[in-house]
């Protein structure tokens, strides 16, 4: 089986199965490089952070599941991109996934710092969220698109609440999570005006549900 590009290149089925499987190795057992400097690197570890363990566990647990949503994300991306009708929707969906790159290796450096593990789930949210991705992009640009939206307007409500929930003095976490959030609402915003339809009020409720089964899991996990 062939598919065509907008260049006029012939792609087969191996073709496109190749990218998200080297993807798939690199989001899970690759070191990331961030493409843009950490927002944390020039703000100070306090000593409230520094020296309490406790408060160190709860923010690296918090910034696990941040970790996790991106690996998520980045399989959904993935999925969509792989199902994708249009060279247009697949040219995004794959620029926005370079830029979450950039928020997995703030959350594996924020989580190394503080002395945490990221979650030993990420092989299982990664299958689930590739699958989720691919279904949307199979139900055409416009669903894909307005799945990105709607992932993205949850993701943000979700780093709002990680916000209230960390120290006032944890000014490092903080920074990227404020970051993260700008980046995910640019993308959201992105998604609707390249024509993202808006999704049914059930399959709302059941992405919110799934997101707080992760969540809840990638806190201890």
């Amino acid at each position: 089986m062939e598919f065509s590009s907008s260049n006029g290149r012939r792609y087969t089925l191996l073709d496109r199965l190749l990218t998200p499987a080297d993807q798939t190795l690199r989001t899970l057992f690759a070191s990331h490089v961030a493409g843009r400097p950490n927002p944390a690197e020039n703000q100070p570890e306090t000593p409230e952070i520094a020296d309490n363990p406790a408060t160190r566990r709860h923010v690296a647990a918090l910034m696990r599941i941040n970790h996790s949503g991106e690996v998520a994300a980045q399989a959904l991306y993935q999925g969509q991109a792989f199902a994708s009708r249009a060279d247009a929707t697949r040219a995004s969906l794959m620029e926005a996934a370079r830029e979450e790159t950039d928020h997995l290796a703030w959350c594996a450096e924020r989580i190394r710092q503080l002395g945490g593990r990221t979650s030993v789930l990420n092989p299982l949210w990664y299958a689930g969220s590739f699958t989720i991705g691919a279904l949307a992009g199979l139900a055409g640009d416009k669903v894909s698109l307005g799945f990105v939206a709607e992932t993205e307007r949850q993701v943000v409500e979700h780093l709002g609440g990680h916000l209230q929930r960390l120290p006032a003095e944890d000014v490092r976490t903080r920074a990227i999570i404020q970051q993260m959030s700008a980046d995910e609402e640019r993308h959201g915003r992105n998604a609707e005006l390249a024509g993202g339809a808006d999704l049914p009020g059930p399959v709302r409720a059941l992405m919110k549900l799934t997101a707080k089964v992760m969540t809840r899991t990638a806190y201890w996990l």
